[in-house]
């Protein structure tokens, strides 16, 4: 008899009870690594284990119950980023966890950012989930009005353990810069934007889907602006690393902000080969099901660009077995 099981993130208390003679279902918990609170990844994360769960005693897929996996109950969990969260799975610590694309890369074949590392040969790809854009935020009266005037300035590359400072280290180098250029912060999210609003720091770097929850909030409460990533130095970056793509951040994301010419990079889900095939099968289909399209285009504003067809978009990590096999079903795979 189970009586209680505490919710993990997925939404909802879960109180269960069986009847008498019946057997208790299996029960699987499966974490997902996604990021600060502030930003996309978290919330992300959220709704998607809210999609892939079904605790047992849910009601039935098409019944107004859940249409996850049988028995999973998921957990979106708060963390670094990108390279911690890449750690963690290849640690064990963590079942999967979102990344950048770049970051993943690097880190499973050793180059890169990531050179002079063991190459991290057991991380698998679930789905590309959406394009990320790196914000460079100031005050408005900073006077900072390209990467080039952040030299001398205190700015907030996020922690080392972050995506984010992996990206904005490469756009301080392609634009002339390096770490040692700037007074270089360590802050995530809400904290970064504390400190900006305070005049603690003078700038800070965020890679995230739009809208993002902590520069939502931050652009309602103080006139601020997006520095534009552009010119020589953002074409120098694109074209040495081909993960990253000119792009737009466009009017009105957030509040008083005109659009800003930036560069973008993918998120991606990724797990370890040592995961069940089955077990990765089945949440890669719950992932595209109908009921998961429904929570995914109203759980978050970035949740609609998450679709089955752009699912292999720019994959350069192996996808896990359960995946693939999952993805040649629906003939994304040949």
């Amino acid at each position: 008899m189970i009586s209680k099981l505490k919710s993990l993130a997925v939404g909802a208390a879960l109180s269960l009870g069986l009847a008498g003679g019946a057997v208790a279902q299996d029960i699987q918990f499966f974490s997902i690594g996604t990021g600060g609170t502030a930003f996309t990844y978290y919330p992300v994360g959220g709704v998607i284990a809210n999609a892939i769960s079904k605790p047992p005693g849910s009601r039935e897929c098409g019944e107004g119950g859940s249409c996850g996996v049988d028995g999973l109950i998921a957990s979106a969990v708060s963390s670094r980023g990108s390279v911690d969260n890449v750690n963690a799975i290849l640690s064990g610590l963590r079942n999967s966890g979102f990344a950048q694309s770049d970051v993943a890369y690097w880190a499973y074949t050793g180059t890169g950012t990531m050179e002079g590392n063991e190459p991290a040969t057991e991380l698998r790809t679930i789905a590309a989930l959406f394009e990320e854009h790196i914000h460079l935020v100031a005050l408005a009266d900073s006077g900072i009005n390209s990467v080039a005037d952040l030299a001398g300035k205190a700015v907030s590359l996020d922690e080392p353990g972050s995506g984010t400072f992996v990206d904005a280290s490469l756009i301080l180098g392609a634009n002339g810069l390096s770490i040692d250029d700037v007074k270089a912060e360590a802050l995530k999210g809400n904290a970064a934007a504390e400190a900006l609003r305070n005049g603690k720091i003078d700038a800070f770097f965020a890679v995230a889907g739009y809208p993002t929850g902590g520069i939502v909030e931050l652009a309602s409460s103080a006139d601020i602006k997006l520095v534009p990533i552009d010119g020589a130095g953002a074409a120098a970056l694109t074209e040495k690393y081909g993960f990253f793509a000119q792009s737009e951040i466009p009017a009105g994301v957030y509040e008083g902000i005109d659009a800003v010419s930036t560069v973008s990079v993918g998120a991606q889900w990724f797990t370890s080969a040592k995961e069940d095939e089955e077990l990765i099968y089945n949440i890669t289909k719950a992932l595209w099901n109908d009921e998961s399209r429904k929570l995914l285009d109203v759980g978050h504003a970035k949740g609609a660009t998450i679709t089955q067809e752009t699912a292999l978009n720019g994959v350069g990590v192996p996808l896990h077995p359960g995946a693939e096999r999952f993805y040649r079903e629906a003939g994304l795979l040949k």
